[in-house]
C-alpha cells in the first residue's frame, strides 16, 4: 500500500512496505525525515538511475541536521516518490561540504 504524506505543500509518496524495510536497513532512517531532504537549501542533486529506471538522488540535511542521501523519482509535477534513504558515506560527505557533486 502506498503512504502519501505532506510536508510544507510538497507532495511526496511511497511504498508502506519498502518504508518499514528502510528503517531497518539504514539504522531507523525514516521517509519523514527522508523528505525533510528537499528543504536544505544546500541540497545537492544527483543521478541515481538503476536497472534502466531514472532515477534522482538527494543529499541533504533533515532538519536534524543528519546528512542523508534520498534516491526518489520526480512524478511530473504531482508528487515525489520515496525509493530509499540513508545516512550518507564518508565521501558524499565530503561532497556536500565541499560543494561538489
Amino acid at each position: 500500500m502506498d503512504i502519501e504524506y505532506e510536508l510544507h505543500g510538497i507532495r511526496f509518496r511511497w511504498s508502506e512496505d519498502k518504508a518499514k524495510l528502510n528503517i531497518k536497513k539504514h539504522d531507523g532512517v525514516s521517509f519523514e525525515q527522508a523528505a525533510q531532504v528537499f528543504f536544505d537549501p544546500f541540497v545537492q542533486y544527483r543521478d541515481a538511475s538503476r536497472n534502466n529506471e531514472k532515477r534522482e538522488g538527494a543529499l541533504g540535511c533533515d532538519f536534524d541536521f543528519r546528512l542523508l542521501l534520498v534516491v526518489h523519482l520526480d512524478i511530473e509535477d504531482e508528487f515525489i516518490r520515496i525509493i530509499s534513504a540513508r545516512k550518507a558515506e564518508p565521501h558524499e560527505r565530503e561532497n556536500y561540504e565541499t560543494g561538489n557533486h
